[in-house]
């Protein structure tokens, strides 16, 4: 079998493919280059050409072929300190599980003029 041959795809995959192909020319994307996406997102999607063999029969997942979601927490929702330097939990622990003397001095001086 020759490099880029699609035999050993069935008649869904290649239906699927030439739907995504399709896409990506309205897009504007070039024939030849729309082919290539097309191809890799249904290899993605269905994890290659048929397979033989008991145990194969897996799910495919159309995870590859929808655009990701950007995320709408900010930075700041994301770190897992807040402003004040504390964890989530409320104290500043090493692994230890006491608290550090470093950060005791510091704490009783912070504020105090």
């Amino acid at each position: 079998m020759p490099r880029g041959d699609k035999s050993a795809y069935t008649a869904k995959q290649r239906r699927q493919a030439e739907h995504i192909e399709e896409s990506y020319e309205s897009q504007g994307v070039p024939k030849k280059e729309a082919e290539r996406r097309a191809w890799a997102t249904e290899n993605k999607m269905s994890g290659g050409g048929r397979k033989s063999g008991s145990g194969r029969g897996k799910t495919t997942s159309k995870r590859a072929s929808q655009p990701k979601k950007s995320s709408t927490r900010t930075a700041a929702s994301r770190s897992k300190k807040s402003a004040s330097g504390k964890t989530a939990s409320g104290s500043k622990k090493g692994a230890s599980g006491k608290t550090s003397s470093g950060s005791r001095a510091r704490k009783s001086t912070r504020g105090r003029k």
